[in-house]
């Protein structure tokens, strides 16, 4: 292990995925390909500042050739022909076994937003993986055992290694932090691709967070390097790919195009494209300002052209839609708030069905059947509705980059929201869980990113709230902070040291006049 160093502590089974031949994979890669994810770093940071400066988002001229000619996606690999409900969450073994079971075609087994990169997390979530494969996977929880149900009945694993932009401290590679991308991958498809050709699957992926078709390639490099690593045949890799970031909406055919042979199609991952809507115009007024986040629905008409031109493009291609979360926790003791969010669920998953996704995701078991449900009545028997090619749908730079129609108010409940889940998110997170419930909701870094963000940007604009007439001013947010912190210090579970630190993070990210291109890169540099 030459020029590899583990400064993480060797914890309980970890050399059973640490192995000297695994880092070895995961070192190669990254040496390999290191350099080129680092240059398409400082390639969005130089789109930044043009679109800081005035640029504006398009249609690339240079890959129009790829728009216009005939192409299409590898098809379905076994276990990804029927999506029609897919299952998020953190690698943890309860998630583990209780996503496994939970009657969804798909499982997306999440090293990102849904998970904190803490040592302990990442490792422990190989081995949860690698374990369930085997079957040798259990928990036991207040006198409660949980285990797997026959393979036929279990979820198709998705796994989501972390964004491009992450990195791992843990691991040295010649004195370098490792690609936190590269390692969740490597280590993953070292242990686990012939488990799952073993059980007639395989090696599947979703990728976050990319901004380019050229750092699809990237991953596309990846895939090639590994499976030729693994003397495993070029297309044995299938992945997903979350259009979650605005420059990605304008490249979508692109995308697929870069990533054919090994594309599994893509996914609306609506809640950090609104936090990238903001991040990508912060600095250009009030023509990109966002209403408080429970007023942005799917039907603002920029977020219908991104949904609508993400099927088109999809079915055109041959590949799977994959619909957004609905992030609703059912509670056990408040029927009647259930009853209303279960409602809010099926209208979107009903017009998710009705737009021409294949599938949706859910937060939560008890979504299942609903997701299903709606889905089942489009669907029936068929495995999915690529057929639809929805050649209906014209949808231009213009409709995408139209946030100023968005209808919506901004107001004091707003304000103390976006604070409030962003201060119990981050309390949360710098404890080790990345997946939160608050309010009936799940939150995770996505959520907790637009909460932040809105919050920059209203103070950055100068918002008079519609309902108090308030400024929105740094001294206004921070008086909100103390009052929102006095409430929760009253609560069973108050740690007052994770609110301290969630606290300051909060006030970097959110308050600072630099703004922070993710708040998880100084929440990570917090960690130990």
């Amino acid at each position: 292990m030459d020029g590899i160093q583990v400064t993480g502590p060797m914890l309980d089974r970890f050399d059973e995925i640490l192995t000297s031949e695994a880092l070895d994979f995961v070192a190669t890669l990254h040496r390999e390909f290191d350099e080129t994810r680092r240059r398409l770093l400082d390639a969005r940071q130089e789109r930044q500042a043009r679109l800081s400066a005035g640029d504006t988002l398009d249609f690339l001229p240079e890959t129009k050739h790829v728009r216009e000619s005939e192409w299409q996606v590898a098809p379905a690999a076994p276990g990804l022909a029927d999506r029609r409900v897919e299952i998020t969450g953190p690698v943890d073994r309860k998630m583990t076994i209780n996503a496994l079971n939970s009657g969804a075609k798909v499982w997306l087994a999440d090293f990102e937003d849904a998970n904190t990169p803490t040592w302990e997390n990442t490792v422990n979530g190989q081995l949860s993986l690698r374990d369930a494969l085997d079957r040798t996977i259990d928990f036991s929880s207040g006198g409660k055992d949980y285990a797997l149900k026959p393979d036929k009945d279990l979820a198709t694993v998705v796994v989501r290694p972390r964004g491009w932009h992450l990195r791992d401290k843990h691991i040295l590679v010649d004195g370098a932090e490792i690609s936190g991308s590269l390692l969740d991958f490597g280590l993953y498809f070292f242990h686990c691709a012939r488990r799952q050709l073993s059980k007639g699957r395989g090696p599947y992926f979703y990728l976050p967070k990319m901004e380019s078709h050229l750092e699809a390639r990237l991953w596309n490099d990846v895939f090639n390097r590994a499976q030729e690593l693994l003397d495993l045949p070029r297309g044995t890799i299938r992945a997903t790919v979350l259009i979650e970031t605005y420059p990605a909406a304008f490249e979508m055919e692109e995308i697929l195009y870069e990533l054919r042979e090994h594309s599994a199609g893509l996914n609306a991952g609506r809640w950090d494209y609104l936090f990238s809507v903001i991040k990508k115009f912060r600095t250009r007024g009030r023509e990109f300002l966002l209403p408080e986040r429970n007023a942005v629905t799917m039907t603002a008409p920029f977020m219908r052209a991104y949904t609508e031109l993400l099927v088109r493009t999809c079915h055109k291609r041959g590949a799977h839609a994959i619909g957004g979360m609905a992030a609703f926790i059912p509670s056990r003791r408040d029927p009647e708030v259930n009853e209303i969010a279960l409602e809010k669920v099926r209208a979107d998953k009903t017009r998710e069905s009705g737009d021409g996704f294949d599938g949706s995701w859910v937060a939560h078991p008890d979504l299942v059947p609903i997701c299903r449900e709606v889905f089942d009545g489009v669907l029936g028997d068929r495995p999915n509705q690529l057929d639809r090619l929805r050649e209906d749908v014209r949808v231009t730079a213009e409709d995408l980059l139209a946030v100023s129609k968005t209808p919506g108010q901004i107001t004091e409940a707003g304000l103390r929201g976006n604070v409030d889940v962003a201060l119990r998110y981050l309390a949360a997170w710098m404890g080790g869980l990345g997946a939160v419930a608050i309010h009936n909701l799940m939150e995770d870094a996505a959520t907790a990113e637009i909460c932040r963000s809105q919050v920059w940007q209203w103070m950055h604009n100068d918002i008079e709230l519609a309902d108090t007439g308030a400024v929105v001013t740094r001294e206004l947010v921070e008086q909100i902070i103390e009052e929102e912190l006095a409430e929760i210090a009253t609560e069973p579970g108050y740690d007052e040291k994770l609110y301290a630190q969630a606290t300051a993070l909060f006030k970097e990210v959110a308050l600072d006049d630099d703004f922070a291109e993710f708040l998880t890169l100084p929440a990570y540099a917090r960690m130990p």
